[in-house]
């Protein structure tokens, strides 16, 4: 079944109807929102969202993530395998102080400089952009990993020493991309259709 956006995805189910009629104001509430392989292209009422914890968008058909803005409190926000080719500017990220988890695998992005702006994600400690185009560009690695000083991990391997201080030589075990730093901080997510709601209110 096809849905272009968040609110026709959650009336649309007849197992939501019990609180559909409030589903609008009680979006303040969510912590914890999945919607992956649903074709969504947009997530405009995400604004609504302000207490969002865990924010899960994969395979989707979004391009714009401005409604993010308002969320705040995000920890861990899931976007790979949709259309963005661009991220907003600085202020959006900084705005993001509680972010430490960033998947955005499988999207467009081409240009490095675009990517530098999560410079400004001040806890931002695991970052994903492989199969994106900028993945492949020269550099790509060691661009990202010196921008974004707050960086753990990066796609599937922890950030080694020998990425952020030049032309240091390492042994082996510790080089960059090194099997013995792989590391799957994103495994992937089982296929669920539906809305997944919990609420401060009820714990």
């Amino acid at each position: 079944m096809f849905h272009g956006t968040i609110t026709e995805e959650l009336t649309s189910h007849k197992e939501w109807s019990h609180y559909n009629e409030n589903i609008i104001k009680d979006q303040k509430d969510f912590v914890f929102v999945k919607f992956n392989g649903l074709h969504l292209k947009s997530i405009e009422n995400l604004q609504s969202c302000i207490s969002l914890r865990v924010c899960i968008f994969s395979n989707n058909f979004i391009t714009d993530i401005h409604p993010l803005q308002s969320c705040t409190k995000l920890i861990k926000l899931d976007l790979h395998g949709n259309q963005i080719k661009s991220l907003p500017d600085t202020k959006f990220w900084s705005g993001l102080k509680n972010l430490k988890l960033l998947y955005l695998h499988d999207n467009g992005f081409a240009k490095l400089k675009n990517v530098c702006v999560l410079s400004a994600c001040p806890n931002l400690i695991a970052l994903t952009m492989f199969d994106c185009p900028v993945s492949l560009k020269k550099g790509y690695r060691h661009v990202v990993v010196n921008s974004v000083w707050s960086l753990k991990a990066l796609d599937h391997h922890v950030i080694s020493d020998e990425e952020i201080i030049q032309n240091w030589q390492l042994p082996e075990r510790f080089k960059t991309c090194s099997y013995r730093l792989l590391f799957n901080f994103c495994p992937a997510l089982k296929k669920v259709i539906g809305f997944i709601r919990v609420s401060f209110k009820e714990f």
